[in-house]
């Protein structure tokens, strides 16, 4: 149900106090979401802030960050997921499934907590899909480092209509 000429899934994330964020202000040789029939790809991205730059904090957790900041990373990583795809598809109420989700975290030696950070993405897919659209096969694993030091990347596939 459409309010004020904006989707479903977009009422929730304002009400929820939610911003989009504007695109990543860095040109790269490949799109950032990759739209072949119903199948959406979407290339790793990681936490924004609104205006686009790359939010903190930055670093390892385990070490310079904890379980709670990177779980807030792995939100703000959903954001922008979500920004990119409103602004490849439209309306994020095409979204007719969530399909597979490949979370990455920057992990300090010894961190293996990785699922509850991005569970950070997750639960908020789950909570603006439900569980019948946003339920999505997941991996969630570390990496010694990950690119401008960001905590979460994440990279996901989705089914829209046509």
């Amino acid at each position: 149900m459409a309010v004020e000429g904006r989707g479903e899934i977009e009422r929730r994330l304002m009400e929820m106090g939610f911003v989009l964020p504007a695109p990543v202000p860095i040109q790269l040789p490949f799109p950032w979401v990759r739209i072949h029939g119903t199948r959406v790809l979407i290339s790793g991205h990681g936490p924004q802030n609104a205006d686009g730059s790359i939010a903190a904090p930055l670093g390892k957790v385990g070490s310079e960050l904890t379980v709670e900041q990177g779980y807030a990373a792995a939100r703000l990583t959903a954001l922008s997921i979500l920004g990119s795809l409103t602004r490849e598809i439209g309306n994020l109420d095409r979204v007719t499934a969530w399909v597979r989700v490949f979370g990455m975290v920057n992990v300090a030696p010894g961190f293996t907590n990785t699922p509850a950070v991005i569970n950070g993405f997750s639960d908020l897919i789950l909570e603006l899909y439900g569980s019948e659209r946003g339920a999505h096969a997941r991996s969630a694993v570390g990496m010694a480092e990950l690119p401008f030091s960001i905590p979460v990347e994440i990279e996901a596939e989705v089914e829209i209509t046509r």
